[in-house]
């Protein structure tokens, strides 16, 4: 097989260094969506279970960025920055997630809304610079888990919010 990369797919050209997670979530697309857009949801749920998040900076929107600290159950601190590069309402969002602007082993994320029914399908497909990069996270940061994790918070915040019949 030829490097150039001829008739392969982008998919298969970034597979080796993909994580993708998906998740069925019982509630509608446009409050799933929602809870990814406002701060103020987002530090309700974000991050593997037994992490906390500290926002620093926040705006939503294509360039702007989220400067934020994740504590670890252990008392670790984690200095985490977003800037997204996509956002197509209710279907879509693309971002790039470091530990600062600049970080050399940046990776890129983009989360796909999909209706299921009454409920939504999400996938975040995650692509990291080199296999190394992937295989670091998802070895030693256990990014899968994680990923899974943070997708079932985002359920059961949202399912919650559902369930009370309020959005807030």
């Amino acid at each position: 097989m030829s490097e150039t990369g001829q008739g392969a797919s982008a998919q298969s050209a970034t597979a080796d260094r993909e994580v993708v997670i998906s998740r069925v979530i019982d509630a509608p697309r446009e409050l799933v969506f929602e809870a990814f857009t406002e701060v103020r949801h987002l530090s309700r749920w974000w991050g593997p279970e037994g992490f906390t998040t500290t926002t620093r900076s926040f705006e939503f929107r294509v360039g702007g960025e989220w400067d934020f600290v994740m504590h670890g159950p252990d008392g670790t601190d984690y200095q985490e920055w977003i800037t997204w590069t996509e956002i197509i309402p209710p279907e879509g969002i693309a971002l790039l997630h470091g530990e600062y602007r600049g970080d050399p082993n940046t990776f890129e994320s983009v989360l796909a809304f999909a209706p299921d029914g009454a409920a939504t399908r999400i996938e975040m497909r995650t692509v990291f610079p080199t296999k190394e990069l992937r295989d670091e996270a998802v070895e030693k940061y256990h990014a899968i888990e994680g990923g899974q994790q943070t997708l079932s918070n985002l359920a059961a915040y949202v399912t919650e919010i559902v369930r009370k019949g309020v959005e807030g």
